[in-house]
């Protein structure tokens, strides 16, 4: 399986290659990216992002979440919830 692209648009951090057989939360983390991390499991709002480009929808959970911590914002995703299939780019949200 090849490597995704990720880019962090609005941000000064550069793009970085994402291994799509580790945890997301993992790489980005170890890459020291924009994006942060509290409980990991999609309910602490922490790393609520603008998410674009090859990623898997959201499943019930965090789509109750984000109707919480987001309502009006149809791009809005939880970092630890993503599931790449492609190159994709996140910019942070202020929870």
């Amino acid at each position: 399986m090849s490597s995704y692209t990720l880019n962090f648009p609005n941000t000064d951090h550069a793009s970085i290659s994402i291994d799509p057989t580790q945890p997301l939360s993992l790489t980005l983390t170890l890459q020291n990216s924009p994006i942060l991390f509290g409980c990991r499991t999609g309910i602490c709002g922490t790393c609520l992002v603008s998410a674009s480009g090859n990623i898997l929808p959201p499943n019930e959970d965090e789509q109750e979440v984000l109707a919480l911590l987001a309502p009006d914002f149809p791009s809005a995703r939880l970092a630890c919830q993503l599931t790449p299939t492609g190159d994709f780019s996140l910019t942070p949200l202020k929870p």
